[in-house]
């Protein structure tokens, strides 16, 4: 299939386009502030998007120079801090300015727009090139660490920030009817896990080879855990209780005095949801947004657990009569996504809020309003080998201690949503918006 360069010209040049929008969300007093501890600050990734990109297309696929030696090198990947010393060690006066940092990204920018519109990139003799990877690689790249730039947003003081106009964190309650209370039964099957390379279709590492996967009959909540289901296990004391927790999720809740979701607060005796430019009151009806180690200890009170990945893939994109789906609601993407992603809020909705796209099964709110934790840890499938465009991808991962989530979030670029997609965190890890679902075995 011949690449269509100009549609493809458009991806890029709407994706930088969100994210400058997203820098220039932030106050400029923020650039050399790390909102994350174990992060590098702000300044780090406006300029290690577009050096990617060209360290990854123009110098590694094309063979060409790229546009600053010195700043590819600086904001070159593999350079994240893995502790606090190493944080501060790499301080302000290590990061150029952002008049520095702008005037490489229009550089960077242009040269990237250059080798999509005329660049030989699509060629069976360079492992690069085959399929023009090292193209999706970029694009795919800078849409994840969108995301994740949203996640150091939420953490920034709310003064930090330009609410966008118009823009409401908790929007009036629609009518959508009394949510239904329950689990389905999902009957025993195969699944497809991962993404299928048919065509020349780009995936990520971690999702090939795709393969099939049998299933055994299982039970599944309709809905996500909300705030007000999540309450219960508060109030139970469950924070309180090394029963429902594995020891070192236990020692975490103790160490780091954990007794809440870390997007929750009390103001005045009342709880409120920490959004992304205020704070409400705590939105009951909201998926509960919480670690891996919060969500499996819940499902452990419940008496369930958090569903596998297959169990997941099943739930979300099988049918009854035996085939799959696209996504759950059916084979298409409109312009509008009919589920909460694709930047349609910064904020979650209702887990009722939209019933158009419920799986086939009738499980709601599969993909978007939040990443779902699954119990399956992150892997290397059966015959899996690093992406030449970018071998550390995955591999570095790959040590026992990230879950696998899958869906998407409000932040999540559309392009990212196909059921073969895998993320992952690690357990403990409070900033990301994941929420999730029980299951148990069918009786």
């Amino acid at each position: 299939m011949p690449l269509e360069r100009a549609l493809v010209l458009e991806r890029f040049r709407r994706t930088r386009a969100r994210t400058r929008a997203l820098f220039d969300l932030v106050d400029p007093a923020a650039y050399y502030q790390r909102p994350i501890a174990l992060r590098n600050p702000i300044v780090f990734y406006e300029g290690h998007l577009p050096a990617f990109a060209v360290n990854t297309l123009i110098k590694r696929g094309l063979g060409q120079p790229g546009v600053d030696e010195a700043l590819e090198t600086i904001f070159a990947r593999g350079i994240d801090p893995d502790t606090e010393a190493a944080a501060v060690a790499r301080g302000n006066p290590a990061w150029p300015s952002r008049s520095v940092v702008l005037d490489y990204v229009t550089a960077a920018d242009r040269l990237i727009a250059d080798a999509i519109a005329g660049a030989d990139l699509e060629r069976d003799d360079h492992p690069l090139l085959q399929n023009a990877q090292a193209l999706w690689a970029i694009l795919e790249h800078e849409e994840m660490h969108q995301e994740t730039l949203v996640y150091m947003w939420h953490q920034l003081p709310h003064a930090w920030k330009k609410k966008p106009e118009h823009y409401l964190t908790a929007p009036p309650r629609l009518a959508h009817g009394v949510r239904a209370a329950g689990r389905v039964h999902m009957p025993g099957g195969t699944t497809s896990m991962g993404t299928d390379g048919a065509n020349g279709a780009f995936a990520w590492d971690n999702e090939r080879p795709s393969h099939r996967m049998r299933v055994a009959p299982f039970e599944i909540d309709v809905y996500g855990v909300t705030n007000a289901d999540f309450m219960a296990f508060v109030e139970a004391g469950g924070y309180r209780e090394s029963r429902w927790w594995r020891a070192e999720d236990f020692a975490w809740v103790q160490t780091e005095a954990v007794i809440h979701p870390s997007f929750w607060h009390r103001d005045q005796g009342r709880w409120q949801w920490r959004g992304m430019f205020e704070s409400v009151p705590l939105p009951e009806e909201w998926p509960a947004y919480v670690t891996w180690a919060e969500a499996n200890a819940y499902a452990a009170w419940r008496g369930m657990r958090l569903p596998t990945e297959a169990e997941f893939q099943r739930a979300a994109y099988g049918t009854p009569e035996g085939h799959e789906r696209r996504y759950p609601w059916g084979e298409a993407l409109s312009r509008r996504p009919p589920e909460n992603f694709d930047f349609l809020r910064w904020d979650p909705d209702p887990v009722d809020a939209h019933p158009d796209a419920a799986s086939a099964f009738g499980v709601h709110d599969l993909v978007g309003n939040g990443w779902e934790w699954t119990s399956t840890v992150f892997a290397p499938f059966e015959g899996f080998e690093p992406l030449a465009s970018y071998p550390e991808y995955s591999a570095e991962f790959f040590d026992g201690d990230h879950f696998v989530m899958k869906g998407a979030s409000p932040v999540t670029a559309r392009e990212l949503v196909r059921p073969g997609f895998r993320n992952w965190f690690r357990p403990r890890y409070p900033y990301v918006y994941a929420k999730f679902r029980c299951v148990k075995a069918a009786p």
